[in-house]
């Protein structure tokens, strides 16, 4: 790895200093690879672990889309990532939180970057007609207590076009190709947890507490 590609690194506790008394984003952890953010997030969470626990990955190998489709995660590049929430609503709900994660996520690319982003339903964001980022919420049934919902974000933060395999060339973007310049993945990865947060806590407050 070349010394520019070591610069532009996730640090868990750097990320979680900015979150101390916050819902989602009060313990953070970054992994160097894992096969699904989704899976590995319930293999470290406990049945103690808090609502608003984030799991990163540098690289996904098997990352999942809607309809089980593949998302490519090319390392360190993106924002993949998990988010374990309990909130008190039926698994048939969970349209609710793709619903708000979407929102959440063209919010901070139109207020950090003054881009015109699309949402496409039921869980993409796009970027000039092409996909920038999506969403995919896994609930889980729980006997006792709130069902844990699982919210997997993806999104294409710094790629160039030839990050992309040959038959999504024309079909993604990343942030940095719209911008036609860099993105700190840190800076934006604060902005878009701040936001999650917030917004989360007011739409499903009673979720939590």
């Amino acid at each position: 790895m070349s010394q520019a590609e070591s610069v532009d690194r996730l640090i868990a506790g750097e990320l979680q200093a900015h979150f101390a008394c916050a819902t989602i984003g009060r313990q953070i952890i970054v992994l160097e690879q894992t096969a699904s953010t989704n899976d590995a997030i319930l293999q470290v969470a406990t049945a103690n672990s808090n609502a608003g626990l984030v799991l990163f990955a540098e690289h996904q190998t098997a990352g999942r889309g809607q309809r089980g489709n593949r998302w490519e995660s090319a390392a360190g590049k993106g924002l993949w990532f998990s988010i374990l929430l309990r909130p008190k609503i039926k698994i048939n709900d969970s349209g609710q939180l793709t619903t708000w994660a979407i929102e959440a996520i063209a919010d901070v690319i139109r207020t950090e970057f003054s881009l015109k982003p699309a949402i496409k339903l039921p869980n993409d964001v796009q970027l000039q007609g092409r996909k920038v980022a999506g969403v995919l919420v896994e609930m889980r049934a729980q006997q006792r207590g709130p069902h844990i919902a699982v919210v997997g974000i993806g999104i294409n933060v710094t790629q160039s076009v030839e990050d992309f395999p040959p038959e999504l060339q024309n079909r993604a973007i990343s942030l940095a190709m719209a911008l036609h310049r860099p993105v700190d993945r840190q800076k934006f990865a604060v902005a878009l947890l701040q936001n999650l947060n917030r917004t989360y806590r007011a739409l499903f407050v009673s979720a939590d507490f």
